[in-house]
């Protein structure tokens, strides 16, 4: 019996073939990354952060305090651009919603039983329905790696399809979590099934239990998104998350994105960072002086 959602993956022409992978990376890094340090690059890459804050910790009173230096960094540094989103946990959606003054910043709730996405599916699309609710204009969730791992697709791409009806019109970010993933063959099928489970956006790693995202990771995704989006003529985004703390760091996955994508997915809409300590380390470069504004 046929299984559309292997025959889906099995079409695919990205290499998943790790040597290769490894060695395309190295060149596209050695070849672009010294001319990519540029005043406008690092003014790009701060406006494609999601600014996030996921501790055991958080708080309404915290948050709230996170949100509002969001407002205070339009006031005081107007002539930079603010960041992309400020991502939280669902329940704090609504604080946000409350605090952010900032228009063109997003609020992005993670979902469906982050990190691990251990619960019941009808939890999950409540959960996601409620962050919409509270305000969400962004719902990262994370695939089931269960389901994936032991090989059962359709029930992968079910879930995902479920949160994606239950985010309505709002961005569904589907994390692959690669870390946990490891091999090329098994990211190149996990983008492939999120996207098209509705995926708006597919993302490397929690940067909970795994390691985060990886440069060989970001190419295969980058060109499964590319390959999509020549078949279907959709355009889905990239978001590298996961331990991503330095200029250079960023840099090299600004590098892989405009090597594979080009400069059509080199904006907020379609290029996203999740990271806590990468703002001040690219507004220290973008300054010039060590700032520790977040």
């Amino acid at each position: 019996m046929s299984d559309k959602y292997q025959d889906t993956v099995a079409k695919s022409k990205v290499t998943t073939n790790d040597d290769e992978v490894k060695a395309a990376v190295e060149k596209i890094i050695k070849d672009n990354l010294k001319d990519a340090r540029t005043p406008e690059n690092l003014k790009l890459l701060f406006s494609c952060i999601d600014l996030t804050t996921l501790k055991s910790t958080d708080s309404p009173s915290s948050v709230a305090k996170f949100t509002e230096r969001v407002n205070d960094f339009e006031n005081e540094h107007g002539d930079l651009p603010s960041v992309a989103a400020i991502c939280v946990y669902p329940n704090f959606v609504q604080v946000v919603r409350t605090i952010l003054e900032v228009s063109e910043v997003e609020i992005a709730a993670v979902s469906g039983g982050f990190p691990s996405s251990q619960t019941f599916p009808e939890v999950k699309v409540a959960e996601t329905a409620l962050a919409v609710e509270g305000g969400a204009d962004e719902i990262d969730i994370v695939m089931n790696l269960g389901n994936f791992l032991d090989g059962d697709w359709e029930e992968v791409c079910d879930e995902i399809g479920e949160m994606k009806h239950s985010c309505r019109d709002r961005k569904l970010k589907v994390i692959l979590e690669t870390g946990a993933l490891k091999t090329a063959e098994n990211i190149r099928a996990a983008s492939i099934l999120a996207m098209y489970s509705g995926a708006d956006f597919i993302k490397t790693s929690t940067g909970k239990e795994y390691p985060g995202a990886s440069l060989e990771a970001a190419y295969i995704m980058a060109q499964c998104i590319k390959e999509y989006h020549t078949q279907t003529g959709r355009k889905v985004g990239f978001k590298a998350a996961g331990g991503i703390a330095t200029t250079e760091e960023a840099l090299g996955y600004y590098c892989i994105v405009k090597s594979v994508l080009g400069d059509e997915w080199l904006n907020n809409e379609y290029f996203r960072i999740g990271a806590s300590r990468l703002a001040n380390n690219l507004l220290s470069d973008i300054l010039g002086t060590e700032t520790k504004f977040f």
